[in-house]
């Protein structure tokens, strides 16, 4: 099968695909490390590329068809995992050169599984240093660059997962979002991006900090990988005290559900942010397709206050916490992203009150949303405020301008997803966020794809793949 067939078709139609031998899993994880390998020099999504450990995985993959052995839902797919995720043996360095060596000695739990479904690890990608700004950048491997303008970022801090998944560098990516790090990337490279509730996919092991705010998640071209991902990745674990219980809930049945019945909320500004004319243009239009699909649309705010600087305090106070082991901050600060070095010095500044009230203010925008969503089943806003900036945007308190719908939901730990809702005049992806109940995915599911099968993005390739000969 030929390498632009494989590269861009979804998990869910490759793992058909290799059932019924139709191809072989050693020749898609072949075909996509080829791809990598032109591409990657480029975009600079993956920072660590598995490619011998993938091939072996891949050959054993293959024998296990070929013998009739029985195949998990992911048998012989590749998927990526942040640099910010634990991986047995596979560096993982937080994109900081405080870490650069570091090889963890176990899985995350949401990886182990992830293979046991028989997915094939193609390597780590791309994050800024700990995570901590929405563009993907490091002083360790440097810029991760937008597939559909290379002068634009991919956003952050799941950037190079969105990046590579967007440019058909694997089908599957997982992230993981404390203030939008799913959502914002997702937007910004026209693809799909899930933030679950907090605790339906457990984070263990994982490193200190951020606990109470931070999501794993997928990222993937269409819902219904999304959705299989949450299946195999959801459930409780031990090691992690906020996990949730399992459900019973199977959320790839969700998808292809449709709306009618279902009530939504349209914000375009949550009743503070200033957003980009087109932008906003867009996300309206792609908010109103619903209404066409059988469900009532209203223009609605939760009413909450702008609450940016609580999770810049959970953020930064948590990380320097976290950073306290290595001994003074000046001792290390050399080694920094500049950025990181300025927000831990900031942070230090914080009081403990202040920490508490970042607390409270949870819980004061938690139960605004909850009261709001028992009127709505959905609330719908931009998931940004402007289209994506450039590389090297300089302008670090103006980030948080730049992200105004992602953040509230962490707080909240809600679950919220960001949809393409199209595409700018000059040819950028503007996403179009969905966000849910406490604890329901599967009607952001429900939505998702039902926006999909009425807007279909998955096919539009960005115009960097027109390097190899590709049609645009």
């Amino acid at each position: 099968m030929p390498e632009q067939d494989i590269c861009w078709k979804d998990a869910v139609e490759l793992a058909g695909d290799v059932r019924t031998r139709r191809v072989s899993p050693l020749e898609v994880v072949r075909h996509v490390l080829d791809r990598i390998e032109r591409l990657n020099p480029v975009i600079n999504a993956y920072v660590t590329v598995c490619a011998e450990s993938a091939l072996a995985e891949a050959t054993k993959a293959e024998e296990a068809v070929m013998r009739k052995r029985e195949i998990g839902p992911l048998h012989g797919i590749p998927v990526s995992f942040k640099d910010l995720i634990h991986t047995a043996g596979i560096r993982t360095t937080l994109g900081s050169r405080l870490f650069a060596d570091l090889v963890p000695g176990e899985d995350a739990v949401l990886v182990a599984r992830l293979k046991q479904a028989g997915a094939i690890v193609l390597g780590k990608t791309n994050t800024p240093e700990f995570g901590y700004k929405p563009l993907t950048e490091n002083p360790l491997f440097g810029i991760t660059r937008n597939p559909w303008n290379l002068d634009r970022t991919p956003g952050g801090s799941s950037g190079g997962a969105a990046a590579a998944v967007a440019a058909g560098l694997g089908p599957l990516a997982v992230g993981n979002d404390g203030g939008g790090s799913i959502r914002i990337p997702s937007s910004c490279c026209g693809v799909f991006g899930l933030k679950p509730h907090l605790g339906r996919i457990p984070r263990y092991p994982a490193f200190a900090g951020s606990e109470i705010i931070t999501h794993e998640g997928p990222i993937t071209r269409t819902v219904r990988d999304a959705a299989l991902m949450l299946d195999i990745m959801a459930g409780p674990h031990w090691g992690d005290c906020f996990s949730l219980p399992a459900t019973g809930t199977v959320f790839s049945e969700f998808v292809g559900r449709g709306v009618k019945g279902l009530r939504f909320a349209w914000s375009s500004d949550l009743g503070y942010a200033e957003v980009d004319p087109e932008v906003r243009r867009i996300c309206e239009s792609a908010a109103l397709t619903f209404a066409g699909m059988g469900a009532v649309v209203e223009e609605a705010s939760p009413g909450f206050l702008n609450n940016e600087k609580h999770i810049g305090t959970l953020f930064g106070v948590d990380g320097l916490t976290a950073l306290s082991d290595l001994g003074e901050l000046e001792q290390f600060a050399d080694r920094l992203d500049p950025l990181t070095h300025v927000m831990l010095l900031v942070s230090a500044q914080v009081s403990v009150m202040d920490y508490v009230r970042a607390m409270f203010a949870r819980r004061e925008i938690s139960v605004a949303m909850g009261r709001f969503l028992q009127t709505y089943d959905l609330l719908l806003t931009p998931t940004l405020a402007l289209p994506p900036l450039p590389v090297g945007y300089p302008d670090a308190a103006g980030f948080l301008k730049w992200i105004p719908f992602t953040f509230p939901f962490n707080l909240t730990g809600q679950p919220a997803a960001s949809v393409p809702a199209g595409w700018t005049a000059d040819g950028l992806p503007v996403g179009l966020q969905i966000v849910g109940r406490a604890h329901d995915e599967a009607t952001i599911l429900r939505a998702a794809s039902a926006f999909e099968e009425a807007q279909p993005w998955s096919g539009r390739k960005p115009p960097v793949t027109c390097t190899i000969q590709e049609t645009c």
